[in-house]
């Protein structure tokens, strides 16, 4: 692969934008922090859980089974009773609670963005203006950057739920100078009148919704309904 150019950092802009796992490495070089946007489903998961007083312990996708660290319990299968990925397992999650939640999109990218250095936030379309004002408050340049799902084969699949996400929360940071990466996921998201319902007709809505999980797609769409900013802290993301 190409040895990125210092042009794909998006030098001499405040908001940058960049996808995935490369976006987290180009971005986390200069920025002072790195907001990872996974809408469906694990930033609004952690969302409803910090909301709730309980924390969350991200985890990279495909480790091995075991005890989960740090006194955490293990989240389940997202078709199982207890704490999964999905948010509305977690609308009853005890304060105090430390749940391990591993996803192959956002959790990975929080625990890939933590080694550089940057703050590290998790935002979601519930959380925009509230992540927006955490990242100013923190200074200096900010890279957001969507998740994405994955293809069978592993490479990245353009999720454009997680633009909406990332459009939300860079719309509430202006008037700060945005990259033309990042004035164009901003565009998209005020040219959509009902979220909703354009959560549900995409692709990765309609398989929620398939699987029964209309609850969740409902979460996600809430625009701006939640105070909480989760930041990384000593791998932990807390309110």
């Amino acid at each position: 692969m190409r040895t990125p150019r210092i042009e794909h950092r998006q030098p001499d802009y405040d908001v940058r934008c960049e996808w995935g796992s490369h976006g987290v490495a180009l971005l986390a070089h200069d920025c002072a922090v790195v907001v990872i946007v996974d809408v469906l489903s694990f930033c609004t998961s952690v969302d409803v859980a910090v909301g709730r007083g309980a924390r969350i312990l991200p985890q990279r996708w495909g480790l091995p089974a075991g005890p989960a660290p740090q006194g955490a319990i293990p989240a389940g299968r997202r078709d199982g009773p207890g704490p999964s990925l999905r948010p509305s397992s977690l609308l009853g999650l005890a304060p105090g609670t430390l749940l391990a939640l591993p996803s192959p999109n956002g959790a990975t990218l929080c625990v890939a963005a933590a080694r550089h250095g940057a703050v590290v936030l998790a935002g979601c379309l519930r959380n925009a203006s509230a992540v927006a004002a955490e990242a100013l408050a923190v200074g200096g340049p900010i890279g957001v950057v969507p998740a994405g799902e994955r293809w069978p084969d592993g490479s990245l699949r353009v999720a454009a739920e997680d633009a909406l996400g990332a459009g939300a929360i860079i719309a509430a940071l202006r008037p700060r100078t945005l990259s033309p990466e990042a004035e164009l996921v901003a565009a998209q998201v005020a040219a959509v009148t009902d979220l909703r319902a354009v959560l549900a007709g995409l692709a990765s809505g309609r398989e929620l919704l398939a699987d029964g999980y209309g609850a969740d797609v409902d979460l996600a769409a809430a625009h701006d309904v939640s105070p909480a900013a989760p930041r990384l802290v000593d791998g932990v993301l807390t309110a």
